[in-house]
């Protein structure tokens, strides 16, 4: 980030001011980001043909959503839609037939509601913990999906108990002051955009809104401070 940015009203006006930043940001900001993600890719299942990907931001995941399902139909959702453009041209450069099929929604995740169509695969990379009723969307995604479908995300997560939540929080502000990662003025803006913006659950409140919700063959299969990767089967 080069400088200060205001304050927003919403986490999609925040994002929307630092799209030529973001990238660089989340990998000088998220301790072990690539591999996270290869992790989340790793996760999916190996066919799907209708796919719903939940914050797309500028396509970093979406790109590898385009390579592991050449023929399917992807839509991609980002509240944003200076992110939903970026993503758009990424996908149309590198991968032009699945370009093709895919769609490009502007929305909230709560601004969604199930149609017609159902999803083989909703998933998602650090996005859902802008959520604060994560219940109430669990639940369209269970309608949303096809039966057998999976849900698989890649999120923050807060750990129990607190003394462990701050272990994970400091580790992760030592992090992003190591040499070449973030500034202290990049700092100042990430932990206030969390501050209005985030909500965080633990892996077992998750876990337990899935099953309530519907899901099951639910489990955490990556973990690594405050990030982790959960999975469930509608």
């Amino acid at each position: 980030m080069s400088g200060a940015h205001p304050a927003r009203s919403t986490a999609g006006e925040w994002f929307a001011t630092m799209v030529s930043e973001y990238d660089s940001l989340i990998r000088r900001a998220v301790p072990r980001y690539e591999e996270m993600t290869r992790e989340l890719v790793a996760c999916l299942p190996a066919a799907a043909d209708r796919v719903l990907e939940l914050g797309c931001g500028t396509g970093n995941f979406s790109l590898a959503l385009a390579a592991r399902y050449p023929s399917a139909a992807i839509t991609m959702v980002d509240a944003a839609q200076e992110m939903i453009d970026v993503t758009r041209d990424r996908i149309a450069a590198t991968h032009p037939a699945v370009a093709s099929r895919a769609r490009f929604i502007t929305a909230k995740f709560e601004e969604l509601t199930p149609g017609y169509e159902r999803y083989d695969l909703i998933t998602s990379c650090i996005s859902l913990h802008h959520v604060r009723d994560k219940e109430t969307l669990l639940r369209v995604l269970h309608r949303t999906l096809a039966p057998n479908g999976r849900l698989s995300f890649a999120d923050q997560m807060r750990a129990d108990p607190e003394e462990m939540n701050q272990r994970n929080w400091d580790a992760w502000l030592a992090f992003c002051r190591l040499p070449g990662n973030c500034t202290e003025a990049e700092i100042e803006q990430l932990v206030e955009h969390a501050a209005a913006h985030d909500h965080y659950e633990t892996v077992a409140q998750h876990l337990s809104m899935l099953e309530r919700t519907g899901f099951h063959e639910l489990d955490c299969l990556w973990r690594s401070g405050m990030w982790g990767i959960v999975t469930a089967t509608r």
